[in-house]
């Protein structure tokens, strides 16, 4: 099986780095402080990718060995001094800047390992291009500079969709926790298939030639993310004074976008909630619905239809083997 490997090494970095306006400040001169930032504040350990993209959970950490910790300073210092060098305009792929909501294949029904960002980088299909296929590869296989591994379907990176290769987050120079100094986001999968953090190298392979780290374990290799509405407000099991209430919260459906969410209290109708901005299909979108709570213990349930009309299923799923899935209830106590 012929491979196609690309090495994300200061080469290419720079390659990266030399993308145009990030926010109104030069990606280049983001990189730069980004990296001496680094250099100045190495830590004495990093992250390891795991199955999050939440770093709050599921996220090892481990002290760098001595050979590890020399090779990031090398090749960080040898990008700093390689992007003050003049870079000729043709050899920057083209940037792009969306918005895209990533999902943690952990994440239960109602769970907090979800997050939205505005996020910058290239598109991998320009840089699978301009690197050159071979042979009848079916996957992308990412590593981090720890080693760790994940697959990433090919026909989902090249159906359309805006799967990049990042490197500033929300207007700024990737955050060392969310993959410093650059990292794969693959817009409408869970993380554990297409968001590997401080990325080394990608490699056009078959599954049956190599399998990544959570492959091996029997998850899931195509992984969409279902369709879930989360109540942010008010909190479970919290207590709230009779009155108008609102409540609110967020649902996702990334690749389908949100058609309409529904709120039911108690065993009463589903209830059509107000939507919040469409910002895209891959962003997560804002919703509430103004409740006139009365006194008492009440459940407040919350569903999603996609924007394509199919509702979030009520199945109940456990995130193993492709994500969770299921009708959040809360219960509220209204005084």
């Amino acid at each position: 099986m012929a491979r196609t490997t690309i090495d994300l090494d200061p080469d290419q970095y720079e390659h990266l780095a030399k993308l145009a306006e990030a926010s109104g400040r030069s990606l280049r001169v983001l990189v730069h402080d980004a990296l001496s930032e680094y250099l100045v504040r190495q830590p004495s350990n990093v992250s390891t990718n795991g199955a999050a993209t939440s770093e709050a959970r599921l996220v090892e950490r481990r002290k760098l060995t001595p050979e590890e910790e020399a090779d990031w300073r090398r090749r960080f210092e040898e990008l700093i001094a390689r992007i003050h060098s003049r870079i000729p305009d043709d050899v920057a792929p083209e940037e792009i800047e969306r918005d895209i909501t990533l999902t943690c294949v952990s994440n239960e029904v109602g769970g907090g390992y979800v997050g939205s960002a505005r996020w910058l980088g290239v598109r991998l299909t320009d840089l699978l291009d301009r690197a050159g296929v071979t042979g009848a590869p079916d996957q992308v296989l990412s590593t981090a500079v720890d080693g760790f591994t994940i697959s990433t379907p090919l026909a989902a990176i090249r159906d359309g969709r805006d799967a990049m290769v990042a490197i500033a987050m929300n207007g700024a120079a990737l955050p060392q926790a969310h993959g410093f100094p650059a990292r794969l986001v693959t817009p409408g999968v869970y993380g554990f298939v297409g968001a590997t953090k401080w990325l080394t190298r990608l490699t056009l392979t078959t599954y049956a030639a190599e399998q990544a780290y959570w492959t091996k374990r029997q998850w899931a290799t195509d992984a969409p993310v279902k369709t879930s509405a989360r109540i942010d407000t008010p909190a479970p099991l919290s207590s709230v004074p009779a009155g108008r209430v609102a409540i609110g919260g967020v649902a996702w459906a990334q690749r389908r976008g949100i058609g309409t969410v529904e709120v039911r209290v108690d065993q009463g109708p589903w209830r059509t909630a107000r939507l919040g901005p469409d910002i895209g299909v891959d962003s997560w979108r804002q919703w509430h619905l103004p409740w006139d709570a009365t006194p008492g213990l009440h459940r407040l349930a919350v569903r999603a239809t996609d924007g394509r009309g199919v509702p979030q299923t009520s199945t109940r799923a456990t995130p193993f083997p492709d994500g969770a899935s299921g009708i959040q209830e809360i219960v509220v106590t209204v005084t």
